[in-house]
């Protein structure tokens, strides 16, 4: 195994609810969440439960040294390597429900583009509401916000709920296609356009 899937696993069996995965996601799938990543100007990107970095170097790479790239990571362990691997990174160990005071802090406005490799159908509908509110609150009308799920779950009801979520938040929210090289499969979510006054308890 790779120094990253090793770090990754012993991670996981320590605090499975937060970190959700027993591997890094593939390259294809770090290209397909990342897509909104702007290929020109100075934007803000927010990263969200990065790990140990599969959609970051994606991300660094589409912005060549361009804007502000935040990483919100509540696993110490993993925010340590991420930050040594990516010098450029802005990574902040903390819980992402502080997104609005993470980004004040750092004087920025709203984000351009969220990326989130937190698993949502692990957390709670509490735990959903409050991150998927503290995501809507730094986001402009332009702001795309992208996440993914695995496809064997999506029938289950905590994705089902997670996806009505979705819809009930934003919108517009486009389902993309299965990426079959990742393990497990998966798919990504691309929303936009927070309904006015959204509020994700739906």
């Amino acid at each position: 195994m790779t120094k990253d899937t090793t770090l990754f696993l012993g991670q996981w069996l320590r605090s499975p609810g937060t970190v959700g995965a027993v591997a890094p996601s593939s390259r294809r799938l770090a290209e397909a969440v990342t897509a909104p990543v702007p290929h020109r100007g100075d934007p803000v990107i927010v990263e969200l439960g990065p790990g140990t970095g599969a959609f970051t170097a994606e991300i660094q790479r589409r912005l060549g040294g361009r804007g502000h790239h935040l990483a919100v990571e509540i696993n110490p362990k993993l925010a340590e390597f991420l930050a040594d691997r990516n010098p450029k990174v802005d990574v902040v160990v903390d819980d992402a429900v502080r997104l609005p005071q993470l980004l004040q802090e750092r004087g920025l406005g709203k984000a351009d583009v969220i990326v989130s490799g937190l698993p949502w159908a692990a957390f709670s509908s509490e735990t959903q509401t409050n991150l998927l509110n503290a995501v809507v609150a730094i986001m402009g009308p332009q702001t795309a916000f992208t996440t993914f799920a695995y496809s064997f779950a999506k029938r289950l009801p905590p994705a089902r709920r997670f996806k009505k979520r979705l819809t009930d938040t934003f919108e517009e929210v486009v389902l993309g296609r299965t990426v079959w090289g990742n393990v497990p499969p998966a798919f990504v979510y691309h929303a936009r356009r927070p309904h006015e006054h959204a509020d994700a308890s739906g």
